[in-house]
């Protein structure tokens, strides 16, 4: 089959996120399969993202894609979608609808914006795809799509590629218990809550250690609270970094934790379980799906700073149950192959 991947988000691990990622594996992994694919990218930049989603997306008419289906992932085909000769699925990796209740502003304000788009983007295609049980149930209450029109399609990861990279990621002494945690940095993501969660750790672990991996609008707010919480070199921002360093990263960590409370699916937990990394995050949204609570880590309630401090001090404190976790990670994360997940999205898009 030859698909046409329409997507505005920015192709950088940085700038778009788990996103981007799964769109590139799941890229990837249909060509393996001997699939044809164009991806049609946003190539002009204005540095005012809202103007240039819609700006691609009244461009697509320009040159119409020459495939047997196109994808737009989130709000992108809702303009070419009205005049389309071949079939149109919509691939949410998160919904904006959702997303935006956790910001404030202007950014609340462009996203609600955004999501009359991805609200038209939906009822216009054939096939809605999500990435889990939790979104289908969110695109079915905030946008009114029929459940028959909806497939569940979780984001697949390359497996092969971060084996070969964890391979390689060179091995630290192990001076400090280490928490990792990589997210960009928005309000949902509830960094200020591992940062809390912290302070309270180092009461009782003194020489524990945080590394935080990425950056984004919360970064100024998040080094403040940082000063304030005084926590000097507990915790590290190691901004953007490279796949390399990220897996450098993930190797010499003790465990992961991400405390965010909204994830339409959360492709840094499978990142970290492939690592055998234990999880440590909140019962929220579309989390326990991806991270088995008990067997691969621990899901705690969201917004706890001190819940969030106990699930880590009981694992920084007991290897064997790090261990165990760490076992049931990796086979969790095999789940997530980018050929099945490929396989799942041909079966869904088949039916179109």
């Amino acid at each position: 089959m030859r698909f046409a991947f329409l997507t505005s988000t920015p192709l950088t691990p940085a700038e778009g996120s788990g996103t981007f990622v799964g769109i590139r594996e799941l890229e990837r992994a249909l060509a393996t399969l001997g699939h044809a694919v164009e991806v049609r990218p946003l190539r002009f930049r204005s540095g005012f993202h809202t103007l240039d989603r819609w700006l691609y997306n009244a461009s697509l008419s320009l040159a119409p894609p020459a495939a047997d289906v196109a994808v737009g992932f989130d709000l992108d085909g809702f303009l070419w979608a009205r005049r389309r000769q071949i079939p149109f699925v919509a691939s949410l990796k998160g919904i904006i609808a959702d997303e935006l209740l956790n910001e404030r502003g202007w950014t609340r304000a462009l996203l609600s914006l955004q999501a009359g788009w991805e609200r038209r983007n939906v009822a216009r295609a054939d096939r809605v795809l999500v990435t889990s049980r939790y979104c289908a149930g969110v695109v079915e209450r905030l946008y009114r799509v029929p459940s028959k029109k909806i497939a569940i399609v979780p984001e697949p990861i390359n497996l092969d590629d971060w084996q070969r990279y964890f391979a390689l990621a060179p091995r630290r002494p192990s001076v400090r218990p280490t928490i990792l945690s990589v997210a960009r940095m928005y309000p949902r993501k509830r960094l200020e809550d591992l940062l809390a969660a912290v302070a309270l750790l180092r009461h009782r672990l003194p020489d524990v250690q945080l590394s935080i991996v990425g950056s984004g609008p919360e970064r100024d707010r998040l080094l403040r609270r940082h000063a304030a919480l005084g926590l000097e070199d507990t915790v590290l921002f190691l901004g953007e970094v490279s796949r390399a360093r990220l897996a450098e990263e993930y190797v010499n960590a003790d465990c992961f934790c991400l405390p965010s409370v909204q994830e339409g699916f959360g492709i840094v937990f499978l990142e970290a379980m492939a690592a055998g990394l234990p999880v440590v995050a909140c019962r929220a949204a579309a989390v326990p799906e991806v991270v088995p609570d008990g067997r691969a880590g621990r899901l705690v309630e969201p917004r706890s700073p001190e819940r969030l401090a106990e699930a880590l001090e009981e694992l920084l404190t007991d290897s064997r149950r790090r261990k165990d976790y760490a076992e049931a990670g990796r086979r969790r994360a095999a789940e997530f192959g980018a050929s099945r997940v490929a396989q799942r999205f041909l079966e869904a898009v088949r039916a179109v």
